[in-house]
C-alpha cells in the first residue's frame, strides 16, 4: 500500500474527528484524511452496541451545534439512533471520500517537519498535523482476575457485545456497576434464569427523565430550527448550573438527597438490599447515574446483588472473598474503559525521540486538555482535564476544533513549520487546574474514582464551567507556543 502525505490527518470517526473535519473544510483546509480503524464511522457509537444502550446527556446537547437534529425520538438519545446522526453528518458534510477504513493507527513519528502516522495494515500518511480523536473510551478494561482465562463459559465485555450468544435460560454474572451495566442489565434480566450483580462500589442513580419528543414538536424543530436552538441553549444553561455543586460538595447535598429519597423510595420494603444499594461517597465523586427501571430489575427474585470482592474465576463461576462459588454460564464484564491509556497501543515518538508514554509516565498533561509540549502539531481531541461530569462532550469537542483551525491559521499566517506548546506555559496550566480541583468533589472527602491517577491527582476532569473553556479555546495564545521556522 503507497504512502500518502497531505496537510492534516485526523485519526478517528467519532463525534471528535468528524466536528474535525467538518470545520477544517469550512475553513477551506480541504487536505486531510481520516483514518479509522472500524470498518464505519460513530466511535463509541459504534462499538457499543449493547441492550439499552443510550446517551446521558439530552439529545439536543449531545449534537453538533452547527447540524441540530430536529428528529430526535427522545429527550435522551439512544444508541442506533446516535450513529445515524454521525453518519448523516458524514453525508451531509461530503466525508465520505476522506475517510480511509480499515487503518488502525499504530504510530506516529515526528521527523522535524511532518509526522508519520502508520497503520497496522502497513501504510503510513505523512502530514504536517495530526489530530487525534479516537477519544478516551474506546480500549475496554479487562479486569485482572486470577483464573479469568480458564472460564469454560462464555465471556465478553459490554462495549464487545456478543450478539450470537443466547443469553435466554442462561445463569449470567456481570460484573461492574457502572454506567453501561445500568443500562444492560434491565434488559437482560426478564430472559435470563438468573443473574448475579457483583458490585464493588454502589453507585448513585437519579430517576432518568427521558420521554418521547412528540412529532408535533419535532415538526416544529424542522419549520423553525430557532425554536430547537432555544430548547438547546436551556439544556445547556441548566446543566451549567451544576457546576457550583461539583466545585463546592457541600452543595451536592439537595442533589443527594433527591438521589437518597429515590433509593428510599425503590427499596421501602427491601432493607437488605437497599443497604448493598448504598454509595458511602458524596454524590459527582464518581459520575452520576441515570435509571428508571435499575433498581426495578435489582428487585426482582432471580437476580442477586453481591458486595463481596471477587477473588478468582474457575471453569464453572466466580469466587467471592467469602469463600463461595457462584456457578455462572455467562461472565459480562461492564467494567468501562483504560481511560488514562487511550494512547497505550499506540507509539508517539516526539521532538529529540521523546516517546509519549515516558513523557506521560506520572500522568497525562497537556495545555487545554489539547496541545502536549514537545510533539509538535499534534492535537489531542478530549485529551487530559477536558472530562465532564455535568454536561456534553460534543460542546468541548467543538470548542477544541476552533482551537486546531486557529493553530493552523497561526502557522500558514507565519510562515512557520511547527507549533511547539511552552512547558512551562504547559506546567503552570496543570499547576492552575490541580489547585482549582482541590475541594472539589472528585478530590476531596476520600473520594476514589478512575477519574483519578495513581499518584491520587485528577487528569480527567475540566474543573469549572464549559464556556469558560471555551473562551480559553476560542483563539491560540501565541505566547504559549514556540512558532518552529
Amino acid at each position: 500500500m503507497s504512502d500518502q502525505t497531505v496537510d492534516v490527518a485526523i485519526v478517528g470517526s467519532g463525534f471528535a474527528g468528524l466536528g474535525a473535519a467538518v470545520k477544517l473544510a469550512e475553513a477551506g483546509r480541504d487536505d486531510f484524511v481520516i483514518l479509522e480503524k472500524g470498518d464505519s464511522v460513530g466511535g463509541t457509537w459504534r462499538d457499543n452496541t449493547y441492550p439499552g444502550c443510550a446517551c446521558d446527556v439530552q439529545s439536543h446537547l449531545y449534537s453538533f451545534s452547527f447540524a441540530p437534529n430536529p428528529d430526535w425520538t427522545r429527550t435522551f438519545a439512544r444508541q442506533p439512533e446516535i450513529r445515524a446522526y454521525l453518519e448523516a453528518v458524514t453525508d451531509r458534510y461530503g466525508l465520505r471520500d476522506r475517510l480511509r477504513f480499515g487503518r488502525e493507527v499504530t504510530g506516529l513519528e515526528w521527523d522535524g517537519t511532518r509526522w508519520a502516522v502508520s497503520s497496522a495494515d502497513g501504510s503510513v500518511v505523512h502530514a504536517r498535523a495530526v489530530v487525534w480523536g479516537t477519544g478516551p473510551l474506546h480500549l475496554p478494561s479487562t479486569p485482572d482476575i486470577e483464573g479469568l482465562e480458564d472460564f469454560r463459559g462464555t465471556v465478553f465485555h459490554s462495549s464487545r457485545w456478543n450478539h450470537d450468544h443466547d443469553l435466554r435460560g442462561e445463569r449470567v454474572a456481570v460484573v461492574g456497576t457502572g454506567a453501561s451495566a445500568i443500562q444492560f442489565v434491565p434488559r437482560i434480566q426478564p430472559d435470563v434464569a438468573s443473574l448475579t450483580l457483583f458490585q464493588r462500589t454502589a453507585p448513585w442513580v437519579l430517576p432518568k427523565p427521558d420521554r418521547e419528543i412528540a412529532g408535533p414538536l419535532r415538526a416544529l424543530y424542522r419549520a423553525f430550527p430557532a425554536a430547537q436552538k432555544v430548547q438547546r441553549s436551556l439544556v445547556y444553561a441548566r446543566n451549567e448550573m451544576l457546576v457550583g455543586g461539583f466545585l463546592k460538595p457541600a452543595r451536592m447535598k439537595i442533589i443527594e438527597g433527591f438521589a437518597r429519597a429515590y433509593l428510599d423510595r425503590k427499596f421501602a420494603d427491601r432493607p437488605d438490599l437497599k443497604a448493598k444499594l448504598t454509595p458511602d461517597f458524596t454524590i459527582g465523586c464518581k459520575r452520576i447515574l441515570m435509571s428508571n427501571d435499575y433498581y426495578s430489575a435489582l428487585k426482582q427474585p432471580n437476580v442477586d446483588v453481591v458486595t463481596d470482592g471477587i477473588t478468582r474465576v474457575t471453569a464453572n463461576g466466580v469466587v467471592t472473598a467469602d469463600g463461595i462459588e457462584h456457578e455462572v454460564d455467562t461472565i459480562i464484564l461492564g467494567t468501562g474503559f483504560r481511560v488514562g491509556e487511550s494512547l497505550a497501543d499506540v507509539t508517539v515518538t516526539g521532538r529529540d525521540g521523546v516517546k509519549l508514554a515516558d513523557e506521560w509516565a506520572d500522568g497525562p498533561q497537556a495545555l487545554l486538555g489539547t496541545t502536549v509540549a514537545g510533539f509538535p502539531n499534534l492535537f489531542m481531541m478530549i485529551g487530559p482535564n477536558t472530562g465532564l461530569g455535568h454536561s456534553s462532550m460534543v460542546f468541548m469537542i467543538e470548542s477544541q476544533t476552533s482551537f486546531i483551525v486557529d493553530a493552523l491559521r497561526l502557522l500558514d499566517a507565519h510562515g512557520a513549520t511547527a507549533l511547539d506548546t511552552r512547558r512551562d506555559r504547559q506546567d503552570a496550566f496543570n499547576a492552575e487546574i490541580q489547585r482549582r480541583l482541590v475541594g472539589s468533589v472528585w478530590n476531596s472527602g476520600g473520594c476514589r474514582s478512575w477519574y483519578l491517577d495513581a499518584q491520587g491527582n485528577n487528569r480527567t476532569v475540566w474543573p469549572g464551567y464549559t464556556f469558560d473553556y471555551r473562551r480559553r479555546t476560542r483563539k491560540v495564545n501565541p505566547a504559549d507556543h514556540e512558532l518552529v521556522a
